[in-house]
């Protein structure tokens, strides 16, 4: 939990999932005034001059909404102040702590008014562990707060129609319902707490969640990180190379590959905004508790409510530990905030229990073998992470020690403490990574002991699952997310479907099941040799699967009078590359399902689509990681109707 006096800013009450606070809450007009004791800036002390606050002054904030690091934002006589474990609708009293030019940031230093939103969060190191961001909101706030980041940016980055959207009320449901798809419902006072948080426009998320990424970013960096200047260009109709020239970390699909992004994946993007990037600037509250669509009911794009889990804990299948020492002995757990500092940890409640399991027996063993810990400031030292993978389906298990050598000292007593200690492990495995890198994972894998790979099902599919493959970690709501796009492809039997960004297979797997015929196409070698093993252990032969970019091997496909009617797009975070958009309005299929792990990248790359002759129907939001400020969506198209030309 965040605690009111850390750099988090948040008090350790409130309860569904995140910061939590102290005193009741209560929504406020984004106003501001000085707390008593404040001092005015002086010359000297303003860091820049002319700025309404300076460094340490004491304010009152009503926070107006929330960026998407999950920080809450507040106006400082009209300039804009990030406070972390803040919520939208409460009252503070904020300390500064650091100015920009146009944006700052303050630490909480008292609750005064509560948002009705707010819970405690149950985890006893959310002040300091920076996996989940928003545990002290209440999780259905959460689910329509996901929502509503994903209806603005459909409308501030892709000018895109939004049907509104009416919460339920207390006592019964909207008017609207029936055109929600009977999706998750929330109460008035949520929906409007969530959406009042959404006000910010779409510009970045962090990595994925506790464990996935090495470093952990300092929001006082300076220097503008890729989202804030895709805002920028989404916002100004700039050039669009910096997306194509680098990812904005490549999502979790490429997190273990080295692609590139890998290395900022943890930048706190929507820290080091401008408040132009990240939509503060004209913000207006009243209009973020609507969809912010132009279009009346039953007109524009349906955003329906978002599909979360019943559960929303405890729901990975995968952890990445990094490795420390701390007086001597090894430690592994997670980066404290704003620091490399490994922070110990015996558990992480979005984890898989088995998972909490195996990292603290893997650390135990290290200890009695005498292991050292990586150090990354000088390079020395063996361990550097321990990865651990458990199939929900079929309980099988899977330990990877990525050390900085070649050569795994004492590997037979690893083997044999392992087997012991961890009950249902199938592979032990050995990554070897020597780069003075944040990347996790190296080229070279060899299996100590045991199978190659592990296995586990999403639905009635089977995947093998190996040390460096990509898989979805939440395997349940990957079955909804991939329902969602089996829905949209809406198959016959007869058609013929291109799968982007295949990865190991697994939309495409899905989508076999209903079609005639499926083409599959990822750039990573390893997930195309995964994606042929996996259609092979299913039986599966209406699927082959190409290596190499989609935008260069789609129009080969063309070329040689492969026409689909169904064309599905799964794409790291930075969006479809613009010869594959060109390619997919020159094909011209019935149906485009946008898979998105990014609303910015998303609403920028429909845009296009529509265009180009596609309107889009619907974006379903999907909560894949609860507790954390990311969302996935999947959107519809449906190619015009050509009207004949005299």
């Amino acid at each position: 939990m965040k605690n009111n006096n850390n750099r988090g800013g948040s008090a350790r009450s409130g309860g569904s999932g995140g910061k939590r606070g102290s005193a009741a809450g209560s929504y406020g007009k984004g106003g501001s005034s000085r707390g008593r004791g404040a001092s005015r800036p002086t010359a000297a002390a303003a860091e820049i001059e002319g700025l309404p606050v300076a460094k340490n002054d004491e304010v009152t904030l009503d926070i107006i909404g929330m960026n998407h690091s999950g920080e809450g934002v507040g106006r400082a006589d009209g300039y804009t102040l990030f406070v972390a474990g803040a919520l939208p609708g409460e009252k503070i009293s904020a300390k500064v702590l650091m100015t920009k030019k146009q944006y700052g940031y303050a630490k909480m230093q008292k609750l005064l008014q509560r948002s009705p939103a707010r819970v405690e969060a149950p985890c006893e190191i959310f002040d300091r562990c920076g996996g989940c961001q928003i545990q002290h909101m209440d999780y259905a706030a959460q689910l329509e707060w996901k929502r509503q980041q994903v209806a603005d940016s459909l409308q501030r980055i892709g000018k895109l129609n939004v049907q509104s959207f009416v919460a339920q009320s207390a006592n019964g449901t909207s008017d609207e319902d029936e055109n929600l798809e009977g999706s998750t419902r929330v109460s008035g006072d949520t929906a409007r707490a969530g959406a009042h948080a959404a006000g910010l426009g779409e510009a970045s998320r962090q990595g994925d969640a506790a464990y996935e990424v090495s470093p952990a970013a300092d929001p006082a960096a300076s220097t503008q990180s890729e989202a804030a200047e895709y805002a920028l260009e989404a916002s100004t109709d700039q050039p669009r190379q910096t997306l194509e020239a680098e990812a904005f970390g490549g999502g979790e699909g490429h997190e273990d590959s080295g692609q590139p992004g890998e290395e900022s994946r943890t930048g706190n993007a929507a820290a080091e905004q401008t408040p132009e990037a990240a939509g503060t600037a004209g913000y207006d509250e009243n209009a973020a508790v609507s969809s912010g669509g132009q279009a009346a009911a039953g007109e524009g794009i349906l955003v329906p409510p978002t599909l979360g889990m019943s559960e929303p804990w405890r729901y990975r299948n995968k952890a990445q530990v990094p490795m420390g020492e701390e007086s001597g002995r090894l430690i592994g757990g997670f980066y404290a905030r704003g620091s490399h500092r490994i922070v110990d940890m015996q558990t992480c409640i979005i984890q898989h229990e088995a998972n909490d399991e195996m990292v603290e027996a893997v650390k135990a063993i290290g200890r009695e073998l005498g292991i050292s810990a990586y150090d990354e400031e000088t390079g020395r030292g063996l361990l550097r992470h321990v990865v651990v993978k458990v199939a929900f389906a079929t309980g099988e298990k899977m330990v990877v020690l990525v050390t900085n050598s070649d050569r795994l000292p004492k590997a037979e007593q690893w083997i044999e403490a392992i087997r012991e200690r961890v009950p249902g492990v199938r592979s032990i495995c050995h990554n070897v990574n020597t780069r003075q890198t944040n990347v996790i994972f190296g080229d070279k894998t060899t299996v100590l002991w045991g199978e190659e790979v592990i296995h586990d099902y999403i639905g009635d599919v089977k995947f093998a699952i190996s040390a460096r493959s990509f898989y979805q970690v939440n395997p349940a709501q990957t079955e909804v997310l991939y329902g969602k796009t089996l829905e949209y492809a809406g198959l016959t039997g007869s058609e013929t479907v291109i799968d982007a960004y295949c990865g190991i297979g697994t939309i495409s797997l899905f989508l076999a099941q209903k079609a005639k015929r499926v083409y599959g196409v990822e750039i990573v070698k390893e997930a195309i040799e995964d994606a042929r093993k996996n259609a092979e252990i299913n039986g599966i032969t209406n699927a082959e699967f190409e290596v190499g970019a989609s935008e260069d091997v789609i129009p080969r496909w063309r070329e040689l009078g492969i026409t689909p009617d169904v064309i599905v797009v799964d794409p790291p975070r930075k969006g479809c590359d613009a010869r594959l958009l060109e390619t997919i309005i020159e094909m011209k299929p019935e149906r485009v399902v946008y898979v998105s792990c990014n609303p910015a990248t998303l609403a920028r790359d429909l845009r296009v689509l529509e265009d180009g002759g596609f309107k889009t129907v619907k974006v379903q939001p999907v909560d894949m990681f609860p507790q954390t400020v990311h969302v996935e969506a999947v959107a519809l198209l449906e190619r015009l109707v050509e009207l004949p030309t005299d």
